[in-house]
């Protein structure tokens, strides 16, 4: 969806039938039987519906490739290779193409990969949620979005590496990503932090295990957040609030010393932040520059981008959304007879 958002035709191809397994991950569907899951990264799309155990099927699939630019699957391990669509061999008779291969856990594993057990196995679960609660997993399948995100990227460098160079190896145009190493490699602070010290990291609710203070407080009316990055935005925050003994207490000047003083900074904040509304505390703190925010159920947030119950969150530019989620099968007779010069006008 990524791609086809930067204005690349993309061919979904889909089993018969059924399609798209996500197609049926609902309620809730629309009007037209979509589920929701399906529409919100379908957009930018065209749809063939090929069984690929046949020789017409895989013959189409040749056909495809042999005038694509990229190819992306995500086949368990050896699957394409018994059903005659060898990645390494179809790279090998088209010195252009560039192949990508989503995995669960990587090229030599078998293992079918969701979000969920990546979540599980990749550290995230056991950072997530309050600190004497029960693993939690993220709300949104963000290892699946990650590993979106970074094919994206790999594609687009080898598309320029392409444009520059020319042809290049075999190996070098079969990209392979990985659920499970796109949610290792986010872990980013947390896995430092565990490399560094040696221990292993906690769970901290809506608190930061390297920062003070970072965290939910409970207003008057709602909850919001305070996110103190620097020692001069924290001098600001305990202003803002009226909590100037904090900020000229020596102790916590540095983030370390607050870091050593975590209960008593966040007590003194969260006894304050009780007297008002939010908003009162996020104009204080807005004034005085400090990152805040409420807590904002989803509808709320959706009120500040533009957004398509049909075609999800729009993209910024220079992406757009050109085409609506395809029902299953909906482009078949284009793409059979490669009508290419038809696409301009979908």
């Amino acid at each position: 969806m990524i791609l086809g958002d930067l204005g690349a035709d993309v061919i979904k191809v889909e089993r018969p039938g059924t399609g798209d397994d996500t197609r049926g991950w609902g309620p809730p569907f629309d009007a037209e039987g979509r589920s929701a899951y399906y529409l919100s990264v379908n957009r930018n799309k065209l749809s063939v519906a090929v069984d690929l155990s046949t020789e017409p099927g895989a013959r189409l699939v040749r056909a495809l490739t042999a005038e694509a630019d990229v190819v992306v699957d995500n086949f368990q391990r050896g699957a394409l290779e018994r059903l005659g669509l060898a990645p390494a061999s179809l790279l090998s008779a088209y010195p252009s193409l560039l192949w990508c291969t989503i995995t669960g856990f990587g090229a030599e594993s078998s293992r079918p990969g969701y979000d969920f057990v990546v979540q599980a196995e990749s550290g995230w679960m056991a950072i997530t949620g309050e600190p004497e609660g029960a693993p939690m997993k993220v709300g949104v399948a963000l290892a699946d979005v990650l590993a979106g995100k970074d094919a994206a990227i790999a594609i687009l460098a080898a598309l320029a590496s392409r444009s520059r160079s020319g042809a290049s190896s075999v190996a070098d145009r079969h990209l392979v990503v990985s659920l499970a190493h796109s949610a290792s490699a986010a872990l980013v602070n947390v896995a430092q932090n565990a490399l560094v010290s040696g221990h292993d990291a906690s769970r901290w609710g809506n608190a930061h295990p390297n920062l003070v203070p970072y965290q939910l407080f409970d207003a008057l009316d709602r909850p919001f957040v305070i996110a103190v990055g620097s020692d001069a935005q924290f001098a600001a925050c305990a202003r803002a609030l009226g909590l100037d003994a904090l900020a000229e207490d020596t102790r916590y000047r540095t983030n370390a010393g607050r870091l050593a003083h975590r209960d008593a900074v966040v007590t003194a904040i969260r006894e304050r932040v009780r007297s008002q509304a939010a908003a009162v505390w996020i104009a204080a703190l807005d004034a005085a520059g400090v990152p805040c925010g409420v807590v904002k159920p989803v509808l709320e947030a959706l009120r500040d981008v533009a957004a398509s119950p049909l075609t999800g969150v729009a993209p910024l530019p220079p992406a757009s959304v050109r085409r609506r989620p395809p029902m299953l099968d909906e482009h078949g007779a284009l793409v059979r007879d490669r009508g290419w010069e038809a696409f301009a006008a979908l």
